[in-house]
């Protein structure tokens, strides 16, 4: 019995001391590997500031720098991710076969992130936005305030930011309002049937020509658009520039109120007329 439990602690003695030889042996890789981990890192930190600094100097597009430097930065790592577990004593046949198989895995798994990689090529090489423009895609409205390698984020109305992800942004409609320097504004207005349609005319040609954002050319203009149930429908349509569209907008709404109000010109909200049948006989 005796013999047998020396035995057994001679046989875990054994394993105790090749799992020193190992460690001892091993040490030296896990100390250099560590160190290349913390000095990779400390690397990849100077070079993101210094590519940060050199697309600062050029004019290049916006968008275009947000997404070269995340794919700087993410290469940056994997490439220190390959060097630190070669260290520690991966084959390289071993590891292409290892991260063959785990992007296979990856692949599969991450379907919808890299069909937004590849959506945020499409948006950098076309450019159907740009950073500062006002967009409205997948029924959201905002200014684009990055692009990057997998979503593109949208400062709203509101002040909201709204991340919208590229595969998706790149397949889809997408309204730029900011493609074009100038845009056209359509205001319709409705005037009672007993008001002078010349004069309602004449006096929204009068605030476009007054107002100074408004554009000359192409001129504004005035149509009936419709004649509706209890108004006649005026449709006024002018053009601006971008950073004046939504002063212009608002200003010609107040000051046709008030123009219409003191030429007598009414403004009909909707109203039904009901007429009681007498019973016969009464």
């Amino acid at each position: 019995m005796f013999d047998q439990f020396k035995a057994q602690i001679d046989e875990s003695q054994n394993y105790v001391d090749d799992f020193l030889d190992w460690f001892w042996a091993f040490l030296p890789h896990l100390i250099t590997a560590a160190i290349i981990l913390v000095v990779g890192l400390w690397l990849i930190r100077i070079i993101n500031k210094w590519v940060h600094r050199f697309f600062q100097k050029k004019d290049y597009d916006e968008a275009l720098e947000t997404f070269l430097q995340s794919f700087i930065r993410i290469g940056l790592k994997l490439l220190l991710f390959v060097l630190v577990i070669t260290q520690l004593g991966v084959k390289s046949s071993s590891l292409v076969a290892m991260v063959g198989a785990a992007g296979l895995a990856v692949g599969l798994a991450l379907q919808g992130s890299l069909s937004n990689f590849a959506g945020g090529v499409l948006i950098l090489i076309f450019k159907p936005f740009r950073v500062g423009d006002f967009i409205s895609a997948q029924g959201i409205d905002g200014t684009v305030k990055e692009i990057s390698i997998f979503t593109t984020k949208l400062n709203t109305f509101g002040n909201q930011v709204a991340i919208l992800p590229n595969g998706k942004l790149s397949n889809e409609n997408i309204v730029n309002y900011n493609a074009e320097q100038t845009r056209r504004d359509k205001i319709d207005v409705g005037i009672g049937y007993s008001s002078d349609i010349r004069k309602a005319k004449e006096i929204l040609l009068e605030i476009c020509s007054e107002d100074a954002r408004i554009l000359t050319e192409p001129a504004p203009e005035v149509y009936v658009g419709n004649l509706a149930d209890s108004a006649v429908e005026l449709s006024l349509r002018f053009w601006a520039k971008n950073e004046d569209f939504w002063g212009a907008h608002f200003q010609v709404l107040e000051t046709l109120k008030a123009r219409f109000d003191a030429a007598g010109i009414e403004i009909p909200f909707p109203q039904r007329q009901i007429h009681m049948a007498q019973p016969a006989g009464k």
